[in-house]
């Protein structure tokens, strides 16, 4: 865990008026530490916090040397003890999409629907995790390349994007397997280098405009915001390696927005 890009991300939610406080930084810096020696872990990403009517939910994710391949969730409630969620099954998906409304911060409480059937909250953080990190989980193009083999592994020779690019939508992509990509044609793809455009880029995302991109600090900070799922933040520093984003929310997607824009 990169100590100085966890707490410029905590220090970037806090002007939402999300902080933590500095006991509880401490408390999830070390235990992070502790969960990627613990799982053997390549990377653990604070992803963020869902906010519960109750409690809130902490959420960290673990990364195996190849960074694409499929992470490993973990939640807390106190920074301090983290537990891992299994992995979404068919069955839960399907339970989980059709329960509404905010989450208690309870993993016992269960959520009734029309059917009567009941969803444990635990299964339905894992869920609506993976929804909202599909759609809002960014790096910046050249933080991570393709090999020849084909894994994925951290560019360590990247040194951030320039001020030009790191203005443009087209120079961020979402961090996960690619889905527009592979319905581009070839000609199409011809411009683009395949061990750094393996993944869909954010100017493409569908509403148009769904991103805020704002250079911040005396343009020495570049920050995307997304409008569709409020609460997440993107930061990176152009010119440098440091980048990193956090979500803070409450786990519900702004549906109106394609008729605000």
């Amino acid at each position: 865990m990169d100590e100085e890009s966890l707490l410029l991300s905590l220090e970037l939610a806090s002007g939402s008026g999300q902080g933590l406080s500095p006991d509880r930084r401490a408390s999830l810096l070390t235990s992070l530490m502790l969960v990627k020696r613990d799982y053997r872990f390549d990377r653990v990403l604070f992803w963020g916090r869902i906010l519960g009517l109750v409690a809130d939910y902490y959420i960290a994710q673990g990364l195996s040397e190849d960074q694409l391949a499929p992470r490993k969730t973990l939640y807390s409630l106190n920074c301090m003890e983290w537990s891992l969620l299994p992995p979404a099954t068919e069955e839960m998906e399907m339970q989980t999409s059709v329960v509404k409304g905010r989450f208690m911060g309870d993993p016992s409480h269960a959520y009734e629907h029309t059917e009567l059937q009941k969803v444990n909250e635990g299964e339905k953080v894992f869920e609506e995790e993976v929804v909202i990190d599909k759609a809002v989980a960014v790096i910046p193009r050249g933080a991570l390349f393709k090999t020849p083999f084909g894994p994925i592994r951290v560019n360590r020779t990247f040194e951030g994007l320039s001020s030009s690019e790191a203005k443009k939508l087209s120079s961020y992509f979402h961090f996960r397997e690619p889905v527009e990509l592979k319905n581009k044609t070839l000609l199409e793809k011809a411009d683009l280098d395949p061990s750094l455009d393996f993944m869909d880029s954010l100017e493409h995302d569908i509403p148009k405009g769904s991103w805020s991109i704002q250079m911040e600090r005396g343009n020495t900070l570049v920050v995307l915001r997304s409008l569709l799922w409020p609460g997440l933040t993107f930061y990176h520093a152009p010119r440098t390696k440091n980048y990193g984003y956090i979500y803070v929310g409450t786990g519900e997607k702004n549906i109106d927005l394609p008729f605000m824009l």
